[in-house]
């Protein structure tokens, strides 16, 4: 059964927390089914976690290449997989999947969070005589035996099922987009793309982990409907966004404002057509030219602070509120507010601090995955301080956060540079629609001018001069990132990337892969 995730992801632990990943060197039945059951039961509710069998590790880290298993045990080891999950109680189900890494056969058993927690499992699985039964979970990266006060919050957490972990009965597989799918599944880089013709869409979103309940009456989870329906309204009533402008400020002049029309959809589509009208419409470059050294290079606002707090606000967002998320933009600072607000887990000062709010309990915890996946947020309560470093990093004030004692709603207040709020209101103007991002003084930057000019030359389509402006505002983007920005297939981008070439025009990777930047550079039209 194919994973949904790349398997390099795990092995470099990339978009999934160390704590999830448990690298086995060898088959040992007794430690490996005390990990299943633990992350069965997710104490943590962070999503259960995934075992690289054939993988040692080393400092934390897999050690490459992995030393594998015998191409002649992997039959037996499923087999005996599927007669020893019989042992855990209730019945658990992990997915398996066999995979070649490095030349070397590994096993990965992908075990997703139970419905039916808590778990429990036989101390000595394979031993012939009855093994005491007992409670495992996670913690930090280890397997431990759950006891006690610890065991009793197990055992109630029976009732605390995430709301996009749950089934929805008026949800039906004609609701979901085949489309949205199989793209999300190419972005991630996942065999199932491969796989996904030859398979029916149930057995993808089986294979997902996006059904819930007996064969009898299977029901598909929510979090299918806010990942891959492309009106997931229709089941969540007001989930879209609603962008309100208020050039002179909502206190200096509320009756002077701007109402940008609901922007609905998937929720990656949401948050890349929210990104997409903030790039466009708000987010300004301002090139300040040193004496000695390079420019300095400043944003009204950094756009990766205003990515994770949309994200999340959908992340966290309660989709049984009738309240819709809102972002109103003003000439000093940037609003988002959406429903409900963070859980009584987190305190009060936490909140007002603004530095990192750590929860137990998640809304949304598969949906958080999914959109970790897209690298869209980071996960792991790293939301609040990402949008600290970013503001930090840019010369601008931190952000600040509010909620009401009801914890009703959650406001999340992202200024302006101070530098920039004399410039931040001309993208509320009437001819704000012909502005670019990076539209920075042209008197006093000729170069920028002759450079913009020998663009237009060139006969780009649109698409292509949206990529040449993110590359320009974002040299350090990554491949993947670009085509998930631009909202493209990474195949499509590499044939805009060819059609430029042939323009004349060459995006040139300086670096690493993931540290390096992009440098654009212009010949003649070839």
């Amino acid at each position: 059964m194919a994973l949904p995730i790349n398997v390099e992801d795990l092995l470099r632990q990339r978009k999934v927390e160390s704590n999830r990943i448990e690298f086995k060197k060898g088959w040992n039945p007794d430690r490996i089914y005390r990990s299943i059951c633990a992350f069965a039961n997710d104490f943590d509710n962070i999503g259960g976690g995934y075992i690289l069998v054939g993988v040692e590790e080393e400092n934390g880290v897999a050690k490459r290449p992995v030393c594998g298993i015998p191409t002649e045990q992997i039959d037996t080891i499923l087999k005996e997989i599927t007669n020893l999950n019989n042992k855990i109680n209730p019945y658990y189900l992990p997915r398996t999947e066999p995979l070649e890494v490095d030349g070397k056969d590994i096993i990965v058993i992908w075990c997703p969070s139970g419905i039916n927690r808590p778990y429990d499992v036989p101390e000595y699985v394979k031993s012939k005589k009855d093994s005491a039964r007992k409670y495992y979970i996670r913690s930090g990266s280890s397997t431990i035996e759950a006891k006690g006060y610890v065991l009793d919050e197990l055992r109630e957490m029976a009732n605390r099922v995430p709301f996009d972990d749950r089934g929805n009965p008026e949800i039906s597989i004609n609701d979901i987009s085949g489309v949205h799918v199989l793209d999300y599944l190419q972005k991630i880089g996942s065999k199932l793309a491969s796989d996904f013709n030859g398979n029916s869409l149930e057995g993808v979103l089986e294979q997902m982990d996006l059904f819930v309940g007996p064969k009898e009456n299977r029901m598909i989870k929510n979090v299918a409907a806010m990942m891959f329906c492309p009106n997931p309204e229709k089941f969540f009533p007001y989930t879209q966004v609603e962008i309100v402008i208020f050039p002179e400020g909502v206190f200096e002049n509320p009756r002077n404002f701007k109402e940008v029309p609901p922007i609905r959809g998937t929720v990656p589509q949401m948050i890349e057509e929210t990104m997409r009208y903030l790039r466009t419409m708000v987010i300004q470059l301002h090139i300040i030219k040193q004496t000695s050294g390079p420019s300095k290079r400043i944003y009204n606002y950094p756009e990766k602070a205003l990515e994770e707090a949309i994200t999340n606000a959908f992340y966290h967002r309660d989709y049984r509120s009738r309240t819709p998320i809102v972002v109103e933009v003003q000439p000093y600072e940037i609003t988002i507010s959406s429903a409900t607000g963070p859980d009584r887990s987190i305190t009060m000062d936490a909140i007002q601090k603004g530095q990192r709010m750590v929860s137990r309990y998640y809304r949304n915890r598969r949906l958080g995955e999914f959109l970790k996946e897209l690298s869209l947020t980071e996960g792991r309560n790293t939301g609040i301080p990402t949008i600290q470093r970013e503001l930090a990093h840019n010369g601008s004030p931190a952000a600040s956060f509010e909620t009401d004692e009801d914890r009703l709603s959650f406001l999340v207040r992202i200024p302006c540079h101070e530098g920039e709020k004399g410039v931040s209101s001309a993208f509320m103007s009437s001819e704000a629609s012909d502005k670019e991002v990076n539209n920075h003084d042209k008197e006093n930057d000729k170069e920028t001018e002759n450079y913009d000019n020998e663009l237009q030359q060139r006969n780009l389509s649109a698409i292509q001069i949206e990529l040449i402006r993110i590359v320009n505002l974002f040299p350090s983007i990554t491949f993947n990132e670009l085509a998930f920005k631009l909202n493209i297939t990474v195949s499509a981008l590499r044939n805009q990337r060819k059609q430029l070439e042939s323009k004349g025009i060459f995006l040139c990777r300086k670096g690493a892969t993931k540290k390096g930047t992009w440098e654009i550079q212009l010949v003649d039209n070839l």
